[in-house]
């Protein structure tokens, strides 16, 4: 019988098969971990560049979209150009360490034509000037050609309109005028005092800027007078006034105001004021002309003194009229820098 010497080879080669699987597997595990220890730094970084950005980017839309809850409150600025409606006040203010000079004329009524130039040959003349304590508060003081009155009054701004945080739906302000004739008293002989000169306006300004263009004020009103042109007549007159602003364009607005007195206050025949005119504005003058039916620039003047209407009959029945043209003129200058925050 003959040996078969192939089968031990056989079979160690079977054996060698059976270890196969672990060295490949154990060679595998080896490659791989020198792999990663290569690679790892690498695969961190790929990482860290792909994922990092858009999670910084998330965290700061977080950050924003909080601040964005943070309401802030805007104030309504420009309700009106001048602190001139035309006659009376508005709610604006001169800006505080700027002084505002002013000239204004009222001229005669246009009725008499070309012979005197439409009214240009006569004028009523006011010259003052207007400065800012603080973005709230303001003074000023003028002169007037008609009866040498001089005027002063102070004005405070209680509430300005705003939005957002804080909502207030209109701006207030509160205004105090004194006026002193002094003109020599046409009496001499009678008991002349320094009272019997001078006269007290209290006023507030009440006022709402709507939109870019529209604009509305009320001005509740009492002038007092010591003394009266008869005895029937009110020392306090009480009356109130409505004011507009439409913009027109970029410089120029569309102004109007109207003061009603009530009956029973005043003796005579006096006439409610009533002023329409335009405002334009050119670089540091603010140009204001209009018409009117109210000679006077202070607040006992065209309010109790007005005698005409815009279009009125005559004695003999004839249609006239009591309009004026005029003007006033505004040129400004910041005397105190405000500071820089």
């Amino acid at each position: 019988m003959k040996k078969i010497y192939f089968l031990p080879a056989i079979a160690k080669a079977a054996a060698g098969l059976a270890c196969l699987p672990t060295i490949v597997f154990s060679r595998a595990i080896a490659l791989a971990t020198v792999w990663l220890t290569a690679c790892l730094p690498a695969i961190v970084l790929t990482t860290a560049g792909l994922f990092l950005p858009q999670l910084l980017l998330s965290q700061t839309e977080d950050l924003l979209s909080q601040l964005g809850d943070e309401k802030t409150t805007e104030y309504a600025t420009a309700t009106f150009k001048s602190n001139r409606v035309v006659n009376g006040h508005s709610i604006e203010n001169t800006a505080k360490g700027v002084l505002d000079t002013k000239f204004s004329h009222r001229f005669s009524p246009v009725r008499q034509g070309i012979y005197d130039m439409f009214g240009l040959d006569g004028a009523t003349i006011r010259i003052g000037a207007d400065y800012g304590v603080t973005d709230r508060l303001m003074v000023g003081f003028g002169r007037n050609n008609t009866e040498k009155i001089i005027d002063g009054f102070a004005k405070y701004k209680i509430l300005r309109q705003c939005s957002g945080a804080k909502n207030i739906p209109f701006t207030l302000s509160y205004l105090i005028d004194a006026q002193i004739k002094t003109v020599k008293f046409a009496e001499q002989e009678r008991d002349n005092k320094f009272s019997d000169r001078i006269y007290y306006t209290h006023q507030l300004l009440i006022g709402r800027k709507f939109n870019s263009r529209l604009s509305l004020q009320l001005m509740p009103t009492v002038v007092h007078r010591n003394l009266t042109a008869s005895p029937a007549d009110k020392n306090d007159v009480y009356c109130v006034g409505a004011a507009g602003r439409i913009k027109l364009t970029k410089r120029v607005a569309l102004n109007a105001e109207y003061y009603y007195v009530p009956e029973g206050q005043i003796e005579g025949d006096y006439a409610n004021s009533l002023s329409i005119g335009f405002d334009i504005e050119t670089g540091g003058h603010v140009f204001q002309l209009h018409f009117t039916n109210a000679a006077y620039m202070t607040y006992k003047g065209f309010i109790t003194e007005t005698q005409e209407d815009w279009f009125f009959k005559d004695g003999d029945g004839k249609m006239l009229t009591g309009i004026r043209f005029g003007f006033n003129i505004s040129r400004v200058f910041t005397l105190v820098k405000p500071k820089l925050q």
